[in-house]
């Protein structure tokens, strides 16, 4: 359950980043709709990421684990998709491979952040006599 808030989280957080710093991702309609987008791509992180990287396995060893980014940057391109063709966020556009690439990361460092400060507290042992 932890997993799946920082995601949405960095998903949330991350879009909103990215539309105010990086060249290519333009936003300019309401938070809630980037909330909505952001919400989908946590989703689409927490639930559908698991069993594109099982998947990709024999890729994932080749390259290193590098083929994650791509998996990643799949993920965010299909959100932007679902949100433009069903004109939910006609107001968030992603235009190009070097916005997306730059998204993606600000996402991955957002829940690297998040699940660094977000940790399950140790549980006290009793005692040993």
């Amino acid at each position: 359950m932890r997993k799946l808030f920082i995601q949405v989280i960095a998903g949330i957080s991350g879009l909103w980043l990215a539309s105010q710093f990086v060249s290519g991702i333009e936003f300019t309609g309401k938070l809630t709709t980037l909330a909505l987008a952001g919400l989908t791509l946590g989703l689409l992180n927490y639930f559908v990421k698991p069993i594109l990287k099982g998947i990709s396995l024999p890729l994932r060893i080749l390259t290193l684990n590098l083929f994650t980014i791509v998996i990643s940057m799949g993920l965010l391109w299909v959100v932007d998709l679902l949100f433009t063709e069903l004109k939910i966020v006609q107001r968030l556009t992603i235009q190009g491979l070097a916005p997306l690439f730059w998204t993606t990361l600000i996402i991955w460092a957002i829940s690297l952040i998040l699940s660094s400060f977000i940790r399950s507290k140790p549980k006290l042992s009793e005692p040993s006599a």
